[in-house]
C-alpha cells in the first residue's frame, strides 16, 4: 500500500526538506544583521522602489527607523507607508522555490526558478510601488490593498507559476 504513495511522500519530503533549509537559511540571514536595521536584502527593494516612484512622478524619500528594523516612505511630503523585512517577499519565494524543486526536472528546474525570480521580485517591487501610490493618493482604500489586492497579486502569481510548472514542465511526460 504505501508503495502506491511513494512518489507523492517522495515530492512532500522533498518540499519540506527544501522549505525547511531555505527558512533556515534566511534567518541565519537576518540575525546576521539584526543591529543593524532593516535587512539589505529589504533595503535594496526600498531604494529600487523610491527609485520608480521618481521617475513616475511621485517623489520619493526613504527616512531609516534603526530601531524598530524600517524605513518609512516619505511620497509627496507625506509619510505613507513603511518598509519591514516582511515586505521583500522572501517568503514567498521561498515557498516558490521549494514547491519547483519538490518536482524536480533537472536543468529545466533552475531555469524555470530564476525566471519564476525575476518576474517575482518585479512584481514585488510594482505591488509595493502600488501600494505607495494608494497610500499617498486614496488613502481610504489602503487597507483593502495592503490586506487583500497586493497579496492577492503576489500570492495569486506564485499560484499561476506553479500551475505552469506543473502542467507544462513537471508532468509533461505523464501527460504525453
Amino acid at each position: 500500500m504505501l508503495k502506491d504513495f511513494k512518489p507523492v511522500l517522495g515530492i512532500l519530503l522533498r518540499f519540506i526538506i527544501i522549505y525547511l533549509v531555505l527558512l533556515i537559511a534566511y534567518q541565519f540571514y537576518l540575525n546576521s544583521g539584526k543591529d543593524s536595521g532593516l535587512d539589505s536584502f529589504s533595503r535594496m527593494i526600498a531604494n529600487q522602489v523610491t527609485s520608480l516612484q521618481n521617475v513616475i512622478g511621485y517623489p520619493t524619500e526613504l527616512y531609516d527607523d534603526v530601531k524598530n528594523e524600517q524605513v518609512w516612505f516619505y511620497v509627496k511630503q507625506n509619510y505613507v507607508t513603511r518598509m519591514v523585512e516582511g515586505c521583500n517577499a522572501i517568503s514567498v519565494i521561498i515557498l516558490f522555490v521549494s514547491f519547483v524543486f519538490a518536482f524536480y526536472k533537472g536543468v529545466k528546474t533552475f531555469v524555470f526558478v530564476g525566471v519564476g525570480l525575476v518576474l517575482l521580485y518585479i512584481i514585488n517591487l510594482l505591488r509595493i510601488v502600488g501600494l505607495n501610490i494608494v497610500m499617498s493618493d486614496h488613502k481610504e482604500y489602503g487597507k483593502m490593498f495592503h490586506d487583500f489586492i497586493f497579496p492577492a497579486i503576489i500570492y495569486g502569481s506564485v499560484v499561476v507559476l506553479w500551475l505552469i510548472w506543473i502542467k507544462f514542465f513537471a508532468l509533461k511526460h505523464e501527460n504525453s
